[in-house]
């Protein structure tokens, strides 16, 4: 009886052993193989892209400022934002050599003001397609594949009057103009994304839902939104507070764009916690939410989180590090390997 019980114990270690030997082999494999890769349109096979805008309204250098807060963060960011408007040099050395650098993969994620010291309904009508075909020309030469966002937050610069220029109809029709010109010239590495306020007071009005330039122009759908960290503030709440935000009787932005395009992918292409500058408050119950509201919206495929230190208002601190709890807190989720994803 001893033993067939000893027998029976060396057995269930043996079976053991392989089955950790195998675990093993397994994580071996993931440690040492890519396996979130993205597609065509820069879309992850599984997992979500990471990405940065640092040194907002200092006028410093965007790419220096982004190293910094890579060093500071503890992770290379995957997306690197830019802003561009008008007859801006695109990409300009910085981009290229940002997104050149082997050691530090990066993909540029650039804002472009198509219609600055114009309008859309200009930019619909084809009297910007020089300035299109300039840009086209030079994406081609810079032959890497980017995301490019047409007039991020068009809400806030709709001018409903008829005849203005700027109405919702006039950006979607510039959005569709710009994307089908770029087409034509050629380009193919172009990735387009629209991206949206989505407050609640934009999305209440009757004219938000003339926004959406077309799904055949649209690559991903984006949002630029805040939380706030201090209770009793304007937007307190958490991360998925920065998705979910609805007009009265409506539904979420997150809602939103999977019910009405659920094949396109869902980018944070701005997003930010912030406290009253010198109010300081612990951000660490935003960033320990992040992880939780991804696991429940998997349509998000990319966050790229926007520090400064000052708004554009200079009243409001979106950076990680204004406390040192803040900062080990975001350092903690920017080690996550939810983030591994390489970019090809």
């Amino acid at each position: 009886m001893l033993r067939k019980s000893v027998y029976s114990l060396a057995a269930v270690l043996a079976g053991l052993s392989a089955a950790l030997g195998g675990v093993a082999q397994a994580h071996a494999g993931t440690d040492t193989q890519h396996r979130c890769v993205t597609d065509a349109k820069l879309v992850p096979s599984c997992d979500v892209l990471w990405g940065a805008a640092a040194g907002g309204f200092t006028g410093k250098p965007r790419d220096e400022e982004l190293k910094t807060w890579e060093r500071l963060s503890g992770r290379t960011s995957t997306i690197f934002h830019t802003y561009h408007k008008g007859d801006d040099v695109f990409p300009t050395a910085a981009e290229k050599a940002m997104t050149g650098d082997p050691a530090h993969p990066r993909v540029l994620l650039t804002n472009w003001r198509v219609d600055w010291d114009s309008t859309w309904a200009n930019v619909a009508a084809g009297r910007l397609d020089r300035r299109i075909d300039t840009f086209a020309a030079r994406a081609k030469a810079y032959g890497k594949k980017f995301f490019l966002v047409l007039n991020h937050e068009p809400e806030d610069d709709v001018r409903p009057r008829a005849g203005s220029g700027m109405t919702a109809k006039d950006f979607r029709a510039s959005f569709r103009h710009v994307i089908q010109r770029l087409r034509a010239d050629g380009v193919t590495n172009a990735v387009s994304v629209v991206a949206y306020m989505g407050n609640e007071k934009w999305m209440a009005q009757s004219w938000w839902k003339d926004l959406y330039p077309g799904d055949d122009v649209v690559d991903w759908i984006g949002l630029d939104s805040y939380v706030s960290a201090e209770r009793n503030y304007y937007h307190n709440g958490l991360f998925g507070d920065l998705v979910d935000r609805r007009a009265p009787g409506g539904e979420g932005f997150y809602d939103w764009a999977t019910r009405n395009h659920p094949a396109k992918p869902v980018m944070l292409a701005e997003w930010g916690v912030y406290h009253r500058v010198g109010q300081v408050v612990d951000k660490s119950a935003q960033f320990n939410s992040v992880l939780p509201a991804l696991a429940q919206r998997p349509a998000i495929k990319a966050i790229v989180y926007f520090d400064t230190k000052k708004d554009a208002f200079g009243d409001r601190d979106i950076s990680i590090n204004s406390s040192a709890r803040s900062l080990a807190s975001f350092r903690k989720l920017a080690a996550n390997p939810l983030f591994n994803v390489q970019v090809r």
